[in-house]
């Protein structure tokens, strides 16, 4: 029965029809599979066509890839904080900031990361973002602390074993603070300004020998108010210098204070024969 199936199925050409093909792959019990004309099997491809996943090899008709994450705003205006001293330092390094760093992000530090982004092509949005601080911190260098706190405001030091008991203007050197101590508790600490590197405020353990409210220096011809002594003619006193430039100058060896109402205050605290505690 299968020769005269065959046979009926034979052209003239000696070539099997399509119909032939389906009838011969079902008599000997194979699984037939269709065929179109041009000789591939409808919806496959091979290695050249269609994916497993829908796509093709060439990548024509993959899904489009996923989307950059968009920037994220770390720091914008009115918020406070050491991240943001630390942008103001490094946009200070730049000269895109020309304040002292405050911790505030205000309209001045708004208005110098508009440049910043500007001039490198960013959105222009006065917001810090992750891209706008990446691109800062590959152009700048770590802020020192003195950079930091450029115009005063440093955390004072902990205070040194010595002001720790009794009455004690406590000096640290590295904080650039004033603390005034009594009985182990901080009543007041003032921002100072200590002597350059070729007049140095001396370090070590020194009392107030002799107070002088109006005083002028007879070296230097300089007014010193608010002026207490302790080693020789180095003194804790108010500067008008100080409070003008800051910590552009330095003093002869005396301790410069620049809130004229602190020092004021602890002028009239303070006695003779309290102890003052200078040290790094």
């Amino acid at each position: 029965m299968g020769r005269s199936v065959a046979a009926r199925g034979v052209t003239g050409r000696g070539a099997l029809s399509v119909g032939a093909v389906a009838v011969l792959a079902l008599v000997a019990g194979c699984k037939a599979v269709a065929v179109d004309t041009e000789g591939g099997r409808p919806g496959e491809e091979g290695a050249a066509g269609r994916t497993a996943a829908g796509g093709t090899a060439d990548g024509i008709g993959k899904p489009p890839a996923s989307a950059a994450p968009a920037p994220r705003t770390l720091m914008r205006e009115g918020e406070r904080g050491g991240q943001v001293r630390e942008l103001q330092a490094r946009l200070r390094q730049i000269a895109w900031f020309f304040e002292y760093p405050s911790g505030t992000y205000g309209a001045s530090t708004v208005s110098a990361v508009e440049g910043f982004q500007a001039k490198r092509g960013l959105p222009r949005t006065g917001r810090t973002d992750t891209v706008t601080w990446q691109r800062l911190l590959a152009m700048t260098r770590e802020p020192t602390r003195d950079e930091l706190y450029a115009g005063g405001g440093m955390p004072p030091a902990a205070p040194d074993k010595r002001c720790l008991t009794g009455r004690v203007l406590c000096l640290a050197k590295s904080s650039r603070t004033l603390t005034w101590m009594v009985d182990g508790k901080a009543v007041s600490t003032m921002d100072v300004r200590f002597g350059s590197q070729y007049t140095p405020t001396r370090e070590g353990t020194f009392r107030v020998y002799w107070k002088s409210r109006h005083h002028v220096s007879t070296l230097y011809d300089t007014p010193m108010p608010y002026a207490m002594f302790f080693s020789g003619g180095q003194a804790v006193h108010y500067s008008a210098d100080f409070a003008a430039r800051g910590y552009a100058g330095g003093s002869h060896g005396c301790v410069n204070v620049r809130d004229e109402k602190k020092i004021a205050s602890l002028f009239a605290q303070v006695r003779k024969g309290d102890r003052v505690v200078i040290y790094k």
